[in-house]
């Protein structure tokens, strides 16, 4: 198709994976979306995002951030790798300007809306039996970073009374704050760091990090009050000193009605179920949506691996979901 004037509604995803990651998260959406652009009746654009992941310097959705304006260009490109090589000075070696990050917003002109296509990294959509499925939003997400300060005493002679461990601390908080959460969320104890980790001291101070994860706000905000609660019990109880902050929050991406409407009928029209699921996972699209109408389409994931070399998903069914995105954005444009 010849070119047209922009702009244009876009379709794609991100090509950089997690260490020891799949061949199929993000790439996928790529791929698919030269598919879609070279079989659709009206222009499309493509996108290939850049460190969706994050996984050298912390920096996840980092390309469609630089696009949405949110990314604060000075403080990325100062971030340093676990070498010690700052991102700005890789960004150089591949031949990439730095100083060109802060004009990436001004490309948001040429996207009226954007559509990702996705491997599923959960088992929602094959428990649905369906080859695809849209998503209705992204799930709500907070950080907590939680510091407990214990005493540092001899793991054989010090008295179990007698003692404020702050590992055993920790691990009833971590406990508590699964049994807190309803069934519809899910916590991770994703990171703990302890001092002076030795095996044969009691643990005088430990750093824990909870990752939780809920369809709307206001469920993660009841869990955190009972958090707290939960925290300020443990504390009176072990006389371990407990310090829990909320890191970060994030309200979680409604995805628009309008694109919710055409993904949903061009399913239908392809013989799938109204269906639509909410993903747990952070992804380009819901950076887009804060700036443009954007939508998502996950594929069927019968085993579940994501972030894996064993993550896979069926042909048969990426063509589902590519057909599915090609006809809501012809809808949609």
């Amino acid at each position: 198709m010849s070119a047209a004037p922009a702009p244009w509604w876009a379709v794609g995803s991100h090509l950089d994976s997690v260490r020891d990651g799949g061949r199929l998260d993000g790439a996928l959406g790529v791929v698919a979306g030269f598919a879609i652009a070279a079989a659709s009746r009206v222009p499309l654009a493509v996108i290939s995002f850049a460190d969706e992941e994050g996984a050298r310097y912390n920096t996840p959705t980092f390309g469609s951030r630089a696009l949405a304006g949110t990314l604060d260009p000075e403080d990325v490109l100062a971030r340093v790798d676990e070498d010690g090589v700052p991102l700005r000075d890789a960004m150089r070696a591949l031949g990439v300007a730095p100083d060109g990050l802060g004009a990436a917003p001004g490309w948001l002109e040429r996207l009226r809306g954007m559509l990702e296509l996705h491997i599923d990294q959960s088992r929602d959509v094959d428990e649905l039996e369906v080859p695809a499925a849209p998503v209705r939003s992204l799930a709500a997400r907070m950080r907590v970073e939680v510091e407990l300060l214990g005493d540092a005493d001899h793991a054989g002679t010090t008295r179990r009374e007698l003692r404020r461990d702050a590992l055993l601390a920790a691990a009833r908080l971590v406990v508590r704050a699964d049994e807190l959460a309803p069934a519809e969320m899910v916590t991770t104890a994703g990171r703990v760091l302890v001092e002076p980790n030795a095996p044969t001291t009691v643990a005088s101070r430990v750093r824990l990090w909870l990752d939780a994860r809920a369809p709307e706000p206001v469920q993660l905000e009841d869990w955190w009050e009972a958090l707290r609660q939960a925290a300020a019990l443990l504390q009176e109880r072990t006389r371990v000193e407990v310090r829990a902050v909320v890191a970060s929050l994030n309200r979680g991406t409604e995805f628009d009605a309008r694109v919710r409407a055409a993904l949903v009928e061009a399913a239908a029209a392809d013989g799938l179920a109204g269906h639509e699921v909410v993903c747990f996972a952070g992804h380009d699209a819901g950076v887009i949506a804060q700036r443009r109408p954007a939508g998502m389409v996950l594929v069927r994931n019968a085993t579940g691996v994501r972030h894996a070399p064993d993550e896979h998903v069926e042909l048969e069914d990426a063509a589902v979901a590519a057909r599915v995105v090609q006809a809501a954005l012809e809808a949609l444009a």
